[in-house]
C-alpha cells in the first residue's frame, strides 16, 4: 500500500553556476520567466502551475523534481517516511507547503500541496483539424515563428545502481504503477521502467517517471509538452539557430508514442520537448518487453548510445 499518490508531475529543479545563461537557454527552449532573484530563477509555461522549473545558483547539479499531492494530509503522512522533513512553509512562487524525501540515490524529492494557481498564458493561435478534408480547411496554414512553447511538466528521468529498490521507494511511497517494464534475457532481469500517476479510472499519460539501471545513479532527463509537432519542428530551427547541443529527435516513440526532440543546457543536462503521449488509466496494466521492442521508434533517427548512457550523477 503507497503512502500517498501524487497526483502531477510539476518541477525540476536544478543548480547552475551562471541564472543569465540558464534563462537564455529555458527561453529558447521554450519557457517564460516566472520570477528570478539574486540566486533563484522560476520559469513557466502556459499551463496554470507557477512555474515547471527551478534554478538555483551554484555548481552544476541536479536538485530535486517537484510533485503534487492531493491533500495536506497526504504531507503528514509521507512526514512518516524515513528521511522525511517535517512540512514546511514554501518561500516561491504560488507559496503553498511541502515535504522533502530523499529517494534510495540521494536525489532530493518535493511534494507540494496548496500552491495558488498562476493565470493561464495564451499560446500563438493557429487552425489545425488533421482530422477534417483538407478542402473543409479554407484557411491558409501559415505557423508562428520561434521557440516551442512549453505548457507544463511531463516527467522525469533518472539511472540508478539499484532498480529494484528505486522501483519499490517510488511506487511505495508515491503510488506510482509500471505502465512498461523492460527486461534482459529473463523477464525478472528488469533493467528499465516507464511509470505512471495512479489516478484511477481517470486517463493519464503514459509515464511520469522512468528509471534506467545503470553504473551510476544520476538525472538522464526532464521532459516538458509542448502543443503538437508543428510547434517541436519550429522549436528545433529556433535552438539550432542559437547554437545549443542536439543528441536526439526528432521521432515519435513506442512506448508513450511522443513526438520527441532533445537538447542539452549549457551544463549537459537533457531537456526533452514531447507532444501527443498515449494516455492510461489504472485498469490499463502493466507490460513487460524486450530493449528491441521498447527502445525502437515509430520514425525518426535511432537512440544514440551518447543518451541512452547519460547520466549526471546527483552527488
Amino acid at each position: 500500500m503507497a503512502e500517498i499518490k501524487v497526483n502531477k508531475f510539476v518541477y525540476g529543479r536544478l543548480q547552475s553556476p551562471n541564472l543569465d545563461q540558464a534563462e537564455e537557454f529555458l527561453t529558447s527552449f521554450g519557457m517564460m520567466r516566472a520570477e528570478r532573484t539574486a540566486t533563484k530563477l522560476f520559469m513557466r509555461g502556459t499551463d496554470p502551475e507557477q512555474f515547471l522549473h527551478a534554478t538555483e545558483l551554484g555548481e552544476a547539479k541536479p536538485l530535486a523534481f517537484g510533485y503534487f499531492a492531493r491533500s495536506e494530509d497526504d504531507l503528514k503522512a509521507l512526514t512518516k517516511v524515513p528521511g522525511a522533513t517535517g512540512i514546511e512553509n514554501v518561500d516561491e512562487p504560488g507559496g503553498g507547503k511541502r515535504v522533502c524525501l530523499t529517494d534510495p540515490n540521494g536525489f532530493r524529492i518535493e511534494v507540494l500541496h496548496g500552491q495558488a494557481k498562476a493565470k493561464p498564458l495564451p499560446m500563438p493561435e493557429y487552425k489545425v483539424n488533421w482530422a477534417e478534408d483538407k478542402f473543409r480547411r479554407t484557411e491558409l496554414m501559415r505557423l508562428p515563428k520561434g521557440p516551442a512553447m512549453v505548457k507544463c511538466a511531463g516527467h522525469g528521468v533518472i539511472t540508478t545502481t539499484d532498480l529494484k529498490k528505486t522501483l519499490q521507494w517510488y511506487r511505495d511511497t508515491l503510488g506510482f504503477i509500471s505502465s512498461d517494464d523492460i527486461y534482459v534475457e529473463k523477464k525478472e532481469n528488469v533493467i528499465a521502467s516507464f511509470n505512471r500517476i495512479n489516478n484511477g479510472p481517470e486517463y493519464v499519460d503514459h509515464h511520469v517517471f522512468f528509471a534506467l539501471q545503470s553504473a551510476k545513479s544520476g538525472l538522464n532527463h526532464i521532459s516538458y509538452e509542448s502543443r503538437d509537432i508543428d510547434s517541436i519542428f519550429i522549436g528545433h530551427n529556433v535552438m539550432k539557430a542559437k547554437g545549443y547541443r542536439h543528441t536526439w529527435g526528432i521521432g515519435r516513440h513506442i512506448l508513450g508514442s511522443q513526438v520527441f526532440d532533445y537538447w542539452y543546457d549549457p551544463w549537459n543536462r537533457v531537456h526533452e520537448h514531447w507532444a501527443d503521449s498515449d494516455v492510461l488509466n489504472e485498469a490499463a496494466g502493466s507490460k513487460l518487453l524486450t530493449p528491441e521492442e521498447a527502445f525502437n521508434n515509430q520514425w525518426g533517427p535511432d537512440i544514440p548510445q551518447e543518451f541512452l548512457g547519460h547520466t549526471v550523477p546527483f552527488q
